[in-house]
């Protein structure tokens, strides 16, 4: 087995797991916030929800610039093998 072929079989779709399970939980702070948020006339929940949903959002921002640069490092290291 060629490096090339551990990187595509294994590492690769490990790490597409990951990714949509740390995407889905972002979105889930996100809503999570948004739900707080609209559904409360607390303004202290409603400083938590507006919170959750920044973090949510900086969360899938994040997500989205580190998943670009994984796949950037993936395509370098299987054609260089």
């Amino acid at each position: 087995m060629t490096f090339k072929e551990i990187v595509a079989n294994t590492i690769v779709p490990l790490g597409d797991l990951v990714i949509a399970l740390l995407y889905a939980v972002a979105f889930a702070l996100f809503l999570f916030g948004m739900l707080r948020f609209f559904n409360s006339s607390n303004e202290e929940t409603r400083k938590k929800g507006k919170q959750h949903m920044l973090w949510g959002i900086i969360a899938l921002a994040v997500l989205f610039a580190v998943w670009g640069l994984v796949k950037i490092l993936v395509e370098v290291l299987t054609s260089w093998a």
